[in-house]
């Protein structure tokens, strides 16, 4: 079984909808803090935050902190003795509580929609102190908060928000947390909660006392009683969130914490942002966690950050991107500092029609994924730096039972082999394993190979004319990797130089234009089409008019 775990969401639900459609897993947990702000409009939310600053003042004067502050605003104005300034704040004050909760739904309704087309794995959430208690929201059926699930028989358990109420957030509308530091077991919701249902994971925003909890400003800021509970009830694994820059991996007790930090992007204590993007796989052997690793996406590219694997009783790492991971432990953002990179239209075209085909993704292509990394994974003892990049149905995500599987396989070369070189005996060696692995399940065609060592070489001189480098870039540019951690470093280094990658996609723009006006390539997006269409879907015309540009940008140069 495997299990994906990404936290603090923060209104990130674009890069939800793409994690979901970029991976294949059995499981999919979405923690809090889900939204950032109640409203669309950032100054509504400063005015808000202003109003409810001045009369949480008001209540503290009045002695009155035992009452949430939407009540007490409530209670205030039903005096008759109020000041015209008091009901003039109060009133604006409900008024925009009442549109919090109308915007606040509305959104979590647009994340439901993006989590609803992943059809072929279970999804849940957990609301953090940003969020309003999920059942009354379109999330309340994937609601983890003291709610439990059975899947491959193990229990899954949560409990959401914190010990803290978020400022800009009305109060009424929150989880009522019950378990923070102070709170002994027997007074703990949490601690009765999880009594009582016995989970073998539990997912927490707030975590553990004493583990991945330190505040700069605080020191410890975890649950007492969710420690207490781990470490006297075999709970294999805890996944909490809360605490950005104290994230990580850690063993206690016979329980796996993990806290990945930030998948949105957060705004610090400085008035800095944070980026994120970052969240964990967990791989389980007999109902165990056995394998984790730390991803992090990027746009639509998914970079291993590092691996983790349980040997002779104890979490060994594998550290796969070194910058990315020395930067996270910095909490310094990486990837931020580079400009987003604008394709040529063709390309940028196709990326889009692809991700309205991959709302849509069969069972079948997410079975074709599973079995293309298991094999990548059985040959990296024989082979070293074996990756692919996928096309065709497989790639839009809407493979069928009878559809192969068109692969460019990368290799690293020491013969400097070009091109797919049938003679090359190391091509033939890996092109015989992967048919090992895969078997009789699946037809298999490998389209081209690319020889990463000499498309290295070709970006670092700046080579414009090597067009093992321009297939490469073009590749890059539009389809799925297969072991994207052994691409990731030479894609790095061309996007380092964006002027050398736009000269690339420039060079191969005639043959691109040429590649998409093929009728085998009209052909199929035709018969794409009719798969949707088997199952209920009609392409939007919006979508429609994308493929017919697509398809037909060669008529220009043609009339040239």
């Amino acid at each position: 079984m495997k299990l994906i775990y990404l936290t603090d969401i923060h209104g990130a639900f674009s890069q939800v909808a793409t994690l979901l459609s970029e991976t294949v897993a059995d499981i999919y947990i979405v923690a809090g803090d889900l939204i950032d702000i109640p409203f669309y409009d950032i100054d509504a939310a400063i005015r808000y935050h202003e109003l409810q600053t001045e009369l949480w003042a008001l209540r503290a004067r009045l002695n009155r902190n035992d009452e949430i502050l939407e009540d007490f605003v409530d209670s205030l104005l039903e005096k008759p003795d109020v000041s015209e300034d008091i009901i003039e704040k109060g009133t604006r004050y409900q008024e925009y509580t009442i549109r919090a909760r109308r915007v606040m739904q509305q959104k979590y309704k647009v994340l439901e929609n993006h989590l609803s087309f992943k059809t072929s794995a279970a999804i849940y959430a957990l609301p953090g102190n940003y969020d309003m208690d999920l059942k009354y929201t379109a999330l309340h059926e994937r609601d983890l908060h003291l709610h439990w699930h059975a899947v491959d028989g193990l229990r899954i358990a949560g409990y959401g928000g914190a010990d803290v109420w978020t400022a800009g957030i009305p109060q009424r509308y929150i989880v009522r947390y019950e378990s923070g530091i102070g709170a002994g077991d027997g007074a703990s919701e949490l601690y009765r909660f999880f009594r009582a249902v016995r989970p073998d994971i539990i997912v927490a925003h707030q975590p553990a006392h004493g583990i991945m909890d330190r505040l700069s400003f605080k020191g410890p800021s975890g649950s007492p009683a969710l420690r207490t509970y781990c470490d006297n009830h075999g709970v294999r694994l805890c996944l909490t969130g809360h605490v950005h820059a104290d994230w990580g991996l850690r063993e206690s007790e016979g329980t796996l914490y993990l806290n990945p930090s930030n998948f949105g992007d957060v705004t610090t204590g400085t008035g800095d942002v944070a980026e994120g993007g970052f969240f964990y796989a967990v791989n389980f052997d007999a109902g165990a966690p056995a394998a984790v690793t730390l991803h992090k996406l990027v746009e639509d590219r998914i970079y291993d950050i590092a691996a983790y694997r349980k040997e002779s009783g104890s979490w060994t790492e594998d550290v796969i991107d070194r910058e990315r991971l020395d930067a996270r432990r910095l909490y310094r953002n990486y990837d931020m500092k580079s400009k987003k990179y604008s394709h040529i239209p063709e390309i940028e075209l196709f990326k889009e029609i692809k991700k309205f085909y991959r709302l849509f993704q069969t069972q079948e292509t997410e079975d074709r994924m599973v079995e293309l990394e298991k094999a990548v994974e059985m040959m990296k003892d024989r082979f070293e730096d074996v990756a692919m990049d996928i096309v065709g149905s497989v790639n839009l995500g809407i493979s069928q039972k009878s559809s192969d599987i068109d692969i460019v396989l990368y290799l690293r070369c020491d013969s400097n082999c070009q091109d797919l070189n049938e003679q090359c005996e190391y091509y033939q060696r890996v092109k015989r394993s992967i048919a090992e692995c895969l078997g009789s399940r699946y037809r298999f065609e490998i389209i081209d190979c690319i020889n990463l060592n000499q498309v290295e070489r070709s970006i670092i001189t700046r080579n414009f004319e090597c067009e093992t480098t321009q297939r490469f870039v073009a590749y890059r540019s539009i389809c799925r990797p297969v072991n994207y951690k052994v691409i990731a470093p030479i894609e790095d280094i061309l996007n380092e130089d964006p002027g050398f990658r736009r000269e690339m996609e420039g060079s191969i723009r005639s043959y691109f234009r040429i590649f998409v006006t093929t009728s085998q390539h009209v052909r199929s997006f035709d018969k794409y089409e009719s798969r949707l269409k088997m199952i209920g879907i009609r392409i939007p015309e919006s979508i429609k008019q994308k493929i017919r540009d697509y398809l037909q940008m060669s008529s220009d140069e043609n009339a040239e």
